[in-house]
């Protein structure tokens, strides 16, 4: 089905004018004709016509008021409240949000209410593959929270729900999972700061284990390093041990962080390789701090490697062997 025929266009009436049939309607909003139809049947929000042979025709009016109650069902209001108030921003002929925040951006846990209804916002826009809306939503948490707190609190929970719903239905939903994942990658590295002034300090090289692809957790480390103004080297996924020492070596890092997800890829003799390279002169030699971060290090050691807990405790270890040295 299609918008109706130029040729029923009145001589007053222009094509953005023009009620929209229920298909037509819901390309434009990025839902489905059944979603229509249940917000019709559920909640009384249905169109103000119907042409012959009961065919739905959204005005204006009508596509102003879903697009509204798309909006807010994205950033987690429960599909009956959201409803009740797209009627009365209808009613008043004004926008507003279903609720503000007010919350300035500071460390620490979001509360628990909020956590649930951005999470539930982001995954209902990442199933519905809506991806202006996550972009918006992630942005909006990372400006209010900072990144340790937007990851741990939103970011990873929303990540997992998702997970679990693709692991639960037969691969139905990989694809909102590859969306989420990409859309969460792009907020933090536009949300890493660009390298500032030139320091003498030494970096902190941050890195997948050979044969590891899973970047997230490492790409939010390096993020969160950067609103610190710490120099960070980000190697990304499954870097080459070979290639791992060369940079080690070449760049003298404060740190090494490998990133293991899983036991399969964790290499602690990698780890112990690393932590036993040295340079500088003699009598002054240096070498890293080597942090194995990621669930793959589970349950394993090395010599002279630690093993933060969570990104918090990552950013907090790191930072503090700067000292007051970068700002």
């Amino acid at each position: 089905m299609s918008e109706l025929p130029a040729d029923r266009v009145g001589p007053n009436r222009s094509a953005a004018e023009l009620p929209l049939t229920t298909g037509a309607l819901a390309r434009r909003l990025g839902v489905a004709p059944t979603t229509l139809r249940s917000w019709e049947r559920r909640y009384g929000i249905g169109p103000a016509v119907r042409a012959e042979g009961r065919h739905r025709r959204w005005t204006p009016r009508d596509v102003a008021l879903l697009e509204e109650m798309c909006r807010l069902t994205s950033s987690g209001v429960p599909p009956a409240e959201a409803a009740h108030t797209a009627r009365e921003a209808a009613g008043a002929q004004t926008e507003r949000p279903a609720r503000a925040l007010g919350r300035s951006r500071a460390a620490g846990p979001l509360p628990l209410g909020d956590v649930r209804q951005e999470c539930r916002g982001l995954a209902r826009a990442a199933v519905r593959l809506d991806a202006p809306a996550v972009e918006r939503q992630l942005a909006d948490a990372v400006d209010r929270y900072g990144i340790v707190v937007s990851w741990q609190e939103v970011m990873v929970p929303t990540l997992h729900a998702v997970g679990r719903k693709w692991a639960s239905s037969g691969d139905r939903y990989v694809e909102v999972e590859h969306l989420l994942s990409w859309q969460v990658s792009t907020a933090l590295r536009r949300n890493t700061p660009a390298p500032g002034r030139q320091t003498d300090a030494p970096p902190v090289v941050l890195a997948c284990v050979p044969g590891e692809q899973h970047t997230l957790p490492i790409e939010a480390l390096n993020a969160a390093l950067g609103e610190l103004a710490l120099p960070t080297r980000m190697f990304g996924a499954a870097v080459p041990a070979e290639a791992l020492t060369a940079a080690v070596r070449r760049l003298g890092p404060a740190a090494v962080v490998l990133w293991a997800q899983s036991r399969s890829t964790a290499s602690p003799p990698l780890a112990r390789h690393l932590a036993d390279l040295r340079w500088g002169v003699k009598g002054a030699r240096r070498q890293p701090s080597v942090v194995l971060a990621g669930p793959g290090w589970s349950g394993t050691s090395a010599r002279g490697a630690v093993r933060p807990a969570t990104l918090t405790d990552a950013v907090d270890l790191l930072s503090g062997s700067y000292g007051a040295s970068v700002t």
